[in-house]
Parts: structure tokens; C-alpha cells; sequence
């Protein structure tokens, strides 16, 4: 079982920038691919990046690319987002998720995630 806390989001002007990160429970973090989606009110949940285990593969949703940053420390069990550049249609709840180890890039389908967090809200106003 792995428990996942994500830090408080926040509002942010346009153009501007926010970290937000997630620490896990447990002592097998390295185990476990590490996903962030979001979801916009009315949307379905979507994919924004994902890393994994070892932090050697990392994927981004062509929306986010070269603008968002997925990073992780496994001595200290989290997963961050580094987020730059922000535009309005970035606004949404953004939630981390943990996948057991199954292929060497990890996956960018939410039904291959085993654990959520709660989700934190980040708006971005123009």
C-alpha cells in the first residue's frame, strides 16, 4: 500500500511558474513509476507526465512539453513538477499517481496507475 500526499498548488499569473511535489509512504519508492495527470472541471482526467523508477525515462503530454519538468528523489520519496510558463489551460486539480514497475518507459494510461493522491489545485488567471 502506498499513500501519496501532494503539496499544496496554488494560483498563478499567466506566464508564471509553480512547483508542486508528492511524497509516497513507504520504503520501496524506487519501485514505482510516478505519473502526474490533472483534470479540468468537465474533462476527463489526462496525462502530463510520468517517470520512471530509477528517474533514468521520463514522458510528457505534447501540451506540457518543454514547459513542464517531472523530477524525483528517491531519499526523500517524492515526485515534482516543475511547472513554467503557465497558461490558462493549464488550470485543473493536478494528481501524482504510483505504478509498479512494469515496463522499462513508464505508462501514460491512468488504468495502469495503482495509487492516487487526493489532488491539489492549481489556476492560472490571465
Amino acid at each position: 500500500q502506498v499513500q501519496l500526499v501532494e503539496s499544496e498548488g496554488g494560483l498563478v499569473r499567466v506566464g508564471g511558474s509553480l512547483r508542486v511535489s508528492c511524497a509516497a509512504s513507504g520504503r520501496t519508492f524506487g519501485t514505482y513509476d510516478m505519473g502526474w495527470f490533472r483534470q479540468a472541471p468537465g474533462k476527463e482526467r489526462e496525462f502530463v507526465a510520468a517517470i520512471s523508477g530509477s528517474g533514468r525515462y521520463r514522458r510528457y503530454a505534447d501540451p506540457v512539453l518543454g514547459r513542464f519538468t517531472i523530477s524525483r528523489d528517491n531519499t526523500k520519496n517524492t515526485v515534482y513538477l516543475q511547472m513554467n510558463s503557465l497558461k490558462p489551460e493549464d488550470t485543473a486539480v493536478y494528481l501524482c499517481a504510483a505504478a509498479l514497475v512494469r515496463a522499462l518507459v513508464p505508462s501514460t494510461k491512468s488504468s495502469d496507475y495503482d495509487y492516487w493522491g487526493q489532488g491539489t489545485q492549481v489556476t492560472v488567471s490571465s
